[in-house]
């Protein structure tokens, strides 16, 4: 008696968990929010080798003023 109750508490609970999953597959209620998580993770991925691919361009700038301003003099004369 007892093993047979055990054993439909089990049957009942399986069926509630696989009721549940199949509820939980159905809701599209945060699949929105998915989407703009992953367009944002897009977007700052774009940004980030933007960035990287400016940040060497503006660092080739500045070594070239530095280098150019290293060379002017720094005594003027008469």
């Amino acid at each position: 008696m007892r093993f047979e109750k055990a054993q439909e508490k089990f049957e009942m609970n399986k069926m509630s968990k696989s009721r549940r999953v199949r509820e939980l597959l159905a809701d599209t209620r945060g699949l929105s929010t998915v989407e703009y998580i992953i367009i944002l993770c897009l977007i700052a991925v774009v940004c980030f080798a933007i960035w990287k691919q400016f940040g060497e361009t503006v660092k080739s700038k500045v070594q070239g003023a530095d280098s150019l301003v290293g060379t002017l003099p720094t005594e003027s004369s008469p």
